[in-house]
C-alpha cells in the first residue's frame, strides 16, 4: 500500500479546511461529511462559540424585540450534551406527546461527550474527544440515574467482559512516568509508577531493595530527593507532630499540596515537581493550587504518618472499566436514537458503537423531538404565560417559544443569555469558571515503540501533555481493541492549560488558560503532539513524520464544571453557590452537572431529571 501521510490524511477528509471554512460550512459543502469523521481542531470549534463570545465577551445586544416567533413547543432545551438529552428524555417520558426543540451551538450533540472517528486502511478506528467513561456506577449513581442507564440500554455487567483488563499486563506493559529536560536533569521515560508499587515498608524487606525503591533509583533528580520522594510513601513521619486531628485537617484544607511538601515534609522542588502535574487531569490544576486535604482523598503520598482516620472511597475500590470506544459519546448516541425516529439502526449498547447516524433526520419537522445543531442560544425570556428564546443560526437571528425551557448549558453563559435573573442568582452562575483542556487522538500506524519500551500509559508531571497513553483495550458491539502491536491503534493525550507557581486563585488560572487555548492553532498543538511523542517514545524507536496517520484536537476552552476548593471557596460552597445558581425561575429549571459543581456524567442526569421535575411538578 503507498505510504499516506498525515497531510495527505487530512486533505483528502477535511479539504475545506484549508478554504478556511467553519465545521458547519464544510458538512454544508460537502453533506457527505460525519461530525464525529471530522478530523483537526473540534471541541470548542471555529463557529461554535462566536455569538456566545460577542454576548458574553464584547457586551453584543441581540434585539429580539418584535421578531416573529417562528415556532412553538412544549419544551425547549438549551444544550444538547448528555444534560439536555437527559432533560429530553426525561420530560418526554413524563409528556410522550409533547413537542421538544433542543438547540446545540456545536456541529455534533453531545456536549463534552464527544466522539472521533478515523478510518485508515479501509478500517475505522474510533476515539473519545471528552467524556471518558461511567466512573462508578454502583457507588456513585442515584437511582435516577442507574435506571436512567437501564432505560437507554445501558447493562454495565456488559463491560466486564468487554473490558480486557489483563491485555496489557499480558503483554509486559505497564505505567511509566517521563521526565522532561525543562524541568529535570535530562528527559527520561521510567518504566513503572511509583503509585502502583508494594509497600516499601515491608518487614522483610530493605527499603532500598523495595520495588519503589528500584523504581525512584531511575528517577533524574539528586540522591537527597530520591530518598525524600520515597520518605513521603512511608508511616514513620509525622510533619504535622503536636497538632490536634481537627488542626491538621484545617490546615491540609488551606495548604496546597506543594507547599505541604515542602514547607511541612522539607522536600526539594524537584521532588514537588516529580508530582506537581498529577492532579491536572482531575482537578484542571497543578500540585501548588490544589489543597493538600483534597490530595490526600486521593491517596498521594506524604500522609500516612499523620494519624488521620482514613476516609472510606466506594468509588475508588470500583473498577475503571465502564468504557465504550467513543466514551460517554456513546450514552448521547444511546439517547438520540431513542428520542429521534430513524435516526440510527439497532437497539442495544452493543449496536450503537458503529451506528451510523444520519444527522439530515435530526431537525424534521414531524419529529416530536428535534436537536437542531450550529444553533447558539443568546436571549431567554419568561413572559409569564409563555417561554421566548432567541438563538442564532448561520449568522441569523431566529425566535421560539415554549411552555418551559431547561438550561442545560454551562451556567457562566446563563447571566448572559437571561439577565432578568435575580442578581443574586447570576453572580453564583457566574462562579463557574469551567476548567479549560484538551483531549486529544492520535492515530499511529503501528504501537510497536510502546512495546519496546514496556508502557501503555505515561504520565508526564511536568510535560505539556500530562498524559500520553494507548487507548482502552475494550472489544464491544463488534468493534475489536487493536492486539497486534504492527496495527494501527489510538493515542489518548491529556493537555490542560494553566499558570503555575503564580499564587493565583483556579479561575484566574482557568480564565488564563482558556485564553490560551483560544490563541492556538492546530499548527501549534500540531507542533507540541510531535515534540512529546518524540521525545517520549523516540527511544522505542517511534517517529512522529512516519508514523502518525491522523490526529484530532479537541479543545474544551470552556471544559470540566468548576469544583469547589478550599484553596480559594467557602465551606458552605454548595448551598451559597450551587443551590443558589441552580433555582428555578417561573418556566425555566437549570440543568447540567455545572448544578452539582462537579463534571460527573451521573450529576448532569440527576439535574436534569430534577429540572424537569421542577417544572413539571
Amino acid at each position: 500500500m503507498p505510504r499516506i501521510t498525515r497531510r495527505d490524511f487530512l486533505n483528502k477528509t477535511a479539504l475545506t479546511v484549508a478554504a478556511g471554512l467553519t465545521p458547519a460550512q464544510q458538512i454544508a459543502a460537502q453533506p457527505s461529511l460525519y461530525p464525529p469523521a471530522l478530523t483537526g481542531m473540534r471541541g470548542h470549534h471555529t463557529g461554535s462559540y462566536e455569538a456566545a463570545h460577542a454576548l458574553a465577551r464584547e457586551g453584543k445586544e441581540f434585539s429580539v424585540d418584535g421578531l416573529p416567533i417562528e415556532e412553538s413547543y412544549d419544551l425547549v432545551v438549551v444544550g444538547g450534551g448528555i444534560s439536555g438529552l437527559a432533560a429530553a428524555w426525561f420530560y418526554r417520558r413524563a409528556k410522550p406527546r409533547g413537542r421538544i426543540l433542543i438547540l446545540d451551538n456545536h456541529d455534533d450533540f453531545g456536549g463534552h461527550a464527544k466522539r472521533n472517528e478515523f478510518t485508515l486502511g479501509g478500517r475505522t478506528y474510533i476515539g473519545y474527544g471528552g467524556s471518558e467513561s461511567i466512573q462508578s456506577p454502583r457507588a456513585l449513581y442515584s437511582r435516577v440515574a442507574k435506571n436512567f442507564l437501564r432505560d437507554i440500554g445501558v447493562e454495565t455487567k456488559r463491560f466486564e467482559t468487554a473490558f480486557d483488563r489483563n491485555f496489557y499486563a499480558s503483554l509486559g506493559l505497564t505505567r511509566g512516568t517521563f521526565f522532561a529536560r525543562e524541568a529535570f536533569a535530562r528527559d527520561a521515560l521510567v518504566r513503572g509508577d511509583p503509585f502502583d508499587t508494594e509497600d516499601d515498608e515491608r518487614p522483610d524487606r530493605e527499603p532500598k531493595a523495595s520495588p519503589r525503591a528500584k523504581l525512584v533509583a531511575e528517577f533524574p533528580i539528586s540522591d537527597a530527593s530520591k530518598e525524600q520522594f520515597l520518605a513521603l510513601f512511608g508511616r514513620g513521619r509525622d510533619p504535622l507532630a503536636g497538632k490536634s486531628d481537627a488542626d491538621k485537617i484545617a490546615l491540609l484544607k488551606r495548604t496546597s499540596y506543594r507547599d505541604f511538601l515542602i514547607k511541612h515534609w522539607g522536600c526539594n522542588p524537584e521532588v514537588a515537581d516529580c508530582l506537581q502535574g498529577r492532579p491536572l487531569g482531575y482537578f484542571g490544576l497543578g500540585a501548588d493550587a490544589v489543597s493538600a486535604a483534597d490530595l490526600r482523598d486521593f491517596r498521594s503520598p506524604g500522609f500516612g504518618g499523620l494519624g488521620l482516620p482514613s476516609k472510606p472511597r466506594a468509588a475508588a475500590e470500583e473498577p475503571y472499566i465502564y468504557h465504550f470506544p467513543d466514551g460517554n459519546a456513546a450514552l448521547a448516541r444511546l439517547l438520540v436514537r431513542k428520542l429521534v425516529p430513524r435516526v440510527a439502526p439497532g437497539k442495544t449498547m452493543d449496536d450503537v458503537v458503529r451506528a451510523k447516524f444520519d444527522y439530515g433526520k435530526l431537525d424534521l419537522p414531524e419529529n416530536r423531538v428535534r436537536i437542531r445543531l450550529n444553533s447558539t442560544c443568546v436571549n431567554v425570556a419568561d413572559s409569564g404565560k409563555k417561554a421566548q428564546v432567541a438563538y442564532v443560526r448561520d449568522g441569523k437571528l431566529h425566535r421560539v417559544d415554549a411552555n418551559h425551557v431547561v438550561l442545560a448549558c454551562f451556567h457562566m453563559i446563563i447571566p448572559h443569555i437571561m439577565p432578568s435573573l435575580p442578581e443574586a442568582q447570576r453572580e453564583a452562575l457566574a462562579q463557574n469558571v469551567k476548567t479549560p483542556l484538551v483531549y486529544t487522538n492520535v492515530l499511529i500506524r503501528n504501537w510497536r515503540a510502546w512495546t519496546a519500551l514496556k508502557v501503555h500509559s505515561i504520565t508526564a508531571p511536568m510535560s505539556f501533555h500530562s498524559t500520553v497513553k494507548l487507548d482502552f483495550p475494550v472489544n464491544l458491539g463488534g468493534y475489536a481493541h487493536p492486539r497486534d502491536p504492527d496495527a494501527p491503534i489510538v493515542l489518548h493525550l491529556v493537555h490542560v492549560p494553566h499558570e503555575p507557581h503564580q499564587r493565583l486563585a483556579a479561575r484566574d488560572q482557568f480564565r488564563i488558560g482558556r485564553q490560551k487555548l483560544i490563541e492556538m492553532t492546530f499548527e501549534d498543538f500540531e507542533t507540541r503532539i510531535r515534540d512529546d511523542l518524540d521525545r517520549m517514545l523516540g527511544p522505542g524507536g517511534f517517529s512522529s513524520e512516519r508514523d502518525i496517520a491522523a490526529s484530532t484536537v479537541n479543545r474544551w476552552s470552556h471544559g470540566y464544571s468548576y469544583v469547589a476548593n478550599s484553596l480559594f471557596d467557602p465551606e458552605d460552597y454548595e448551598t451559597s453557590v450551587l443551590a443558589v445558581a441552580r433555582q428555578q425561575s417561573g418556566r425555566v429549571a437549570i440543568a447540567n452537572s455545572d448544578a452539582g459543581g462537579d463534571a460527573w456524567a451521573h450529576y448532569a442526569i440527576d439535574h436534569a431529571s430534577r429540572a424537569v421535575n421542577e417544572l413539571l411538578g
